[in-house]
Formats: C-alpha cells, structure tokens, sequence
C-alpha cells in the first residue's frame, strides 16, 4: 500500500484538538499547509467542504476519508488525524468518527486519486488494523503501522 507508507510524520496527528466536523477538516488542511507552505489552507479547507457538501466522506465504524482536488499541487498528499473521544461527522451510521485519513490531489490525477481513495478504503476496512491505530500510543507508533501496509 504505497500511498499510506509515504505519510509524513509532520502529517500523521495522533490526537485531533478538533470537536467538530468543520474544525476538523481546518485542522488537517493546517497541517498540510505547514508541511507544503505553497498551499493555503484556506483552499484546502475550501475545497474539503465543497466535496462535504455533496455527501459526508465518512465511512462509518468510525472512519471517515475526506478528500479534494487542489488546483496548483503536483502530487498526492495524505494526512492523518485520530481523535480518540470521536467527533460527529454525518457518518451513515450516526457514529462518532475516530480516524480521518485526508487525502488532496492535483486536479487532473483523476486515475491516481480514485487509486489511492480506494487503497484507504482497504486499509481502513481491515478490523485488527484499526483496532492498531486507536491504541497506538503517539505519533511514533502510527507510523510504524502506517510502514507495515502492504
């Protein structure tokens, strides 16, 4: 699984400070800003809502992919964010979301985005490996399991 192996650390956040679904995607398009400082988060968050807007990318069982085409970027980004106490983000099944895997992508990457959505979407529905992810205990062990993938 290549996409969920090249996670930044500087992107992987074991503890969202985020109580709601707005924030959320405010605090992950954050951390993604810092890390490429040539993207806005401003734009991204822009983005992520637009794509709200037509349907929660929530998931259910806890688990919820937002994700956005940016114009001006050049590779895939994901960022990830836990928020152990969970956070309503219209999931079909009422359920509080725990883990949020954000992913953005170039605008025309059309092929390589529906890849990598789908390639989380395994990784997420993987029962052991998410029990993993809500017990690891910081940043570190995150991405240990994140290099495990695959």
């Amino acid at each position: 699984m290549g996409i969920i192996k090249e996670i930044r650390s500087a992107l992987v956040l074991p503890e969202l400070s985020a109580t709601g679904k707005k924030e959320v995607l405010q605090e992950l398009a954050a951390a993604i800003s810092a890390e490429y400082p040539s993207l806005e988060a401003a734009a991204i968050h822009a983005a992520l809502l637009a794509r709200e807007e037509l349907g929660s990318t929530a998931i259910g069982e806890g688990m919820a992919i937002p994700h956005g085409k940016i114009a001006g970027l050049t590779e895939i980004v994901v960022c990830f964010g836990r928020s152990l106490r969970g956070i309503a983000f219209d999931a079909p099944d009422g359920k509080p979301t725990h883990l949020f895997f954000l992913l953005v992508a170039p605008e025309e990457s059309a092929a390589r985005y529906l890849s990598c959505l789908a390639e989380l979407s395994r990784f997420l529905k993987n029962l052991p490996l998410r029990g993993r992810l809500l017990q690891a205990k910081g940043q570190e062990e995150l991405l240990a399991i994140f290099s495990e993938a695959g």
